[in-house]
């Protein structure tokens, strides 16, 4: 589910960030003496926003899903035109090529196009918000206004604290392939090497389906406890 995907990205993106140093092109390794990491902390919030974001982006094939909600008839129809290119719900977008293709592609929007990149920013805000529950409930377009218009408070207060976006498209690669993998471990799997369609499962026998106990009560929780617990051990110094 939504939530699971998000939280998945944001404790991925936390838990890897310290690689971040080993590539080139970061702004701030200063830092890694004290965060553990190039980034500054408001970047390593932007960067798990951004990747629990990200986390959702594969899901943009399935237009009956909340997330097709996110800001509207906008996303909708971004949902409708994914789920035909892709050739419909878990298949292309759910790849270790889409994975591949998103990053590169966000990293390229990064170094070449500020619009294109403040665009890709404002909707992995907004897919995040409303992957954590941000809305209201049977409203779909009161819940894209409020959306709106906390991605918009968020992205502005991102750019005041002088966030970066050196790292998009490494956070845009992650957060899918965080998706990937856990769709992996559920009943249907994913062609994780698509064109290939053979779907895979992990582990190879037992399938964790989705909206049931287990997400909802166990791994929700633990996703959720695993975020706060990293953001601790990146933002206080040691």
């Amino acid at each position: 589910m939504g939530h699971s995907h998000a939280l998945s990205g944001a404790v991925v993106w936390l838990a890897v960030t310290p690689a971040l140093i080993a590539l080139p092109g970061l702004t701030s390794p200063e830092l890694a003496t004290v965060t553990g990491t190039v980034l500054s902390p408001p970047e390593l919030i932007a960067g798990a926003v951004v990747c629990a974001g990200a986390a959702m982006l594969p899901d943009l094939d399935h237009p009956s899903a909340t997330i097709a909600q996110t800001f509207g008839p906008a996303t909708w129809l971004l949902s409708k035109g994914v789920n035909f290119v892709s050739g419909g719900h878990r298949h292309a977008t759910h790849s270790l090529l889409f994975a591949a293709f998103a990053g590169v592609g966000a990293h390229l929007l990064g170094q070449y196009s500020p619009i294109g990149r403040d665009v890709l920013i404002v909707l992995m805000i907004g897919l995040a918000l409303r992957a954590i529950g941000i809305g209201v409930p049977g409203r779909t377009i009161t819940s894209a206004v409020v959306n709106v218009a906390l991605t918009a408070a968020m992205f502005i207060l991102f750019h005041m604290l002088g966030v970066t976006y050196s790292w998009l498209g490494f956070a845009i690669g992650v957060g899918c392939l965080a998706h990937v993998i856990g769709d992996c471990l559920t009943e249907r799997g994913c062609p994780v090497l698509w064109p290939i369609k053979t779907r895979w499962l992990l582990p190879f026998d037992i399938g964790i389906k989705t909206g049931k106990t287990f997400e909802n009560k166990i791994l929700g929780p633990a996703l959720s406890v695993a975020v706060v617990a990293l953001l601790c051990l990146r933002l206080i110094p040691a």
